[in-house]
């Protein structure tokens, strides 16, 4: 349900909502973000919980304390109102457990489908905080954030969620996070760009060609029907399960050095395999069938960060704050003999791939094609094709960096951190998250499709056969 706003308040209208915030709340999509704390330690007190959201969550950006109307000509604005905090802040009642040992962690993964499934109010600002005082077998307590991804993408929010945060050692030093430094560009003078003109003449055929397949991908060629691709009606959100399985960076650094390619190249072909290990269990045939990955690329014209202070600096200007990613389309490798003995195969074609299409300029040509069909039939028409787009492939992949340091918050250090994107049409959702020096990726999967526990021993099994591979060579 939409608000409408009489024109008397103009001096409360904050911004326009950007044209990916129209697309992520229209009839079409409502996507939100869920991110996930577990604390060392029982929560036992939650009564500084308002204090922190009002001195420290609202000010980070506008948006915290704004609705979305539309004007009197129909446009989306954020809206500056009142924020009733009680109002954001669940905490649910469990029934008792067995014991005083008991472990809740059926009645969470219940819960965490339950709001996963849930539509925000649009009467006041979009997002919530539950507080979980039960303990499971991974934490005594869990903080959920929930925020609509209007609000911003996993760059912003990580922000946004961080600035709330000290480091559990000394609270006075900032957090460092992993460098994710940018070659410098290979175009430094005009020698330079007549000798590499074969590659800018490859570049304009390889564009074209990225742009025409996902121009195809993301209007008429779905991917097939598969184990975890259920073609169910659109008509009703998909309710979800979700799950994850948490990894060694180390051991991911190991095969990254072993193969010489990056770390983000392992872990796609550690998904990619675990994947198709999943399909040969359910279905012989469907591990060699058509399935395409969605890898969701920031494009920030930033090198990287280093630090959350200089994170933030970014992130508070309108430039870096916001939805501002691309999807690319990665085809997910067959299952071959010869790949199920090598599984470094799929870390090689998923390097290749990655490569191939972020060397390319389809994804701004995409961006351009939303915008255009956006100005000539409206924000519906747009919010459709991006629909389509996820829902003629397999699977969303998206990645964000964590803090090297533990977290804290309200004395609570914080034991482990994930995230998970819900609203999205497709029956799984992959996103990886790094703290600590530990890789967690979280799954969503489709309820009574996907067997979760089987595809989490899958994604299990595909790192420790590419770990092998890799110290054999």
């Amino acid at each position: 349900m939409e608000r409408f706003d009489d024109g008397n308040d103009n001096e409360e209208i904050v911004e326009p909502v950007s044209p990916t915030g129209q697309y992520l709340t229209s009839s079409s999509l409502s996507v939100y973000i869920l991110g996930v704390l577990e604390t060392q330690v029982p929560i036992d007190d939650d009564s500084q919980t308002v204090p922190l959201l009002q001195n420290l969550f609202l000010p980070i950006n506008s948006r915290f304390s704004s609705i979305m109307i539309r004007d009197k000509d129909g446009e989306k604005k954020w809206k500056k109102v009142e924020v009733k905090l009680e109002d954001h802040i669940k905490v649910p009642t469990f029934p008792n457990g067995k014991s005083s040992n008991f472990l809740y962690d059926e009645h969470l993964e219940d819960y965490m489908s339950k709001i996963a499934l849930e539509h925000l109010p649009q009467h006041r600002p979009l997002w919530e905080l539950h507080i979980i005082k039960y303990p499971s077998s991974n934490a005594a307590g869990t903080l959920v954030f929930k925020l609509h991804h209007a609000l911003g993408d996993g760059f912003s929010l990580m922000g946004a969620l961080l600035s709330c945060m000290q480091r559990a050692d000394n609270t006075s030093l900032p957090f460092t996070l992993p460098s994710t430094q940018k070659p410098k560009s290979i175009y430094n003078n005009t020698d330079e760009i007549f000798k590499r003109l074969p590659s800018l003449v490859s570049l304009a055929f390889r564009t074209m060609s990225d742009f025409g397949w996902s121009l195809l991908k993301s209007s008429l060629v779905e991917d097939d029907q598969t184990p975890i691709r259920s073609c169910a009606d659109d008509g009703k959100l998909r309710q979800m399960v979700i799950s994850n399985v948490t990894f060694s960076l180390d051991q991911i650094k190991e095969v990254k050095a072993k193969l010489g390619v990056s770390i983000n190249d392992v872990l796609a072909g550690v998904i990619f395999f675990g994947i198709r290990l999943y399909m040969q269990e359910i279905n012989l045939k469907s591990s060699k069938t058509q399935s395409t990955a969605l890898v969701l690329l920031n494009t920030r014209n930033i090198e990287g960060y280093k630090s959350v202070k200089e994170m933030l600096e970014r992130s508070n200007s309108r430039a870096a704050w916001g939805n501002q990613y691309a999807f690319l389309h990665v085809p997910i490798p067959e299952l071959s003999d010869s790949k199920y003995s090598n599984p470094l195969d799929f870390v090689w074609e998923a390097h290749k791939e990655m490569n191939k299409k972020k060397n390319s300029l389809a994804t701004y040509l995409t961006g351009m094609l939303l915008d255009t069909l956006r100005k000539l039939r409206g924000h519906e028409a747009a919010a459709k094709y991006l629909h389509s787009t996820l829902r003629n492939s397999s699977t969303t992949i998206s990645n964000i960096i964590g803090p090297v340091e533990q977290m804290a918050v309200a004395n609570l250090p914080i034991k482990g951190f994930y995230f998970m994107v819900a609203g999205s049409p497709e029956s799984l959702t992959i996103t990886i998250m790094s703290y600590m020096g530990e890789i967690r990726i979280a799954f969503g999967v489709e309820k009574d499709f996907i067997d979760k526990q089987l595809f989490k021993s899958c994604l299990e099994n595909s790192l420790e056969m590419i770990m092998e591979a890799a110290r054999n060579i």
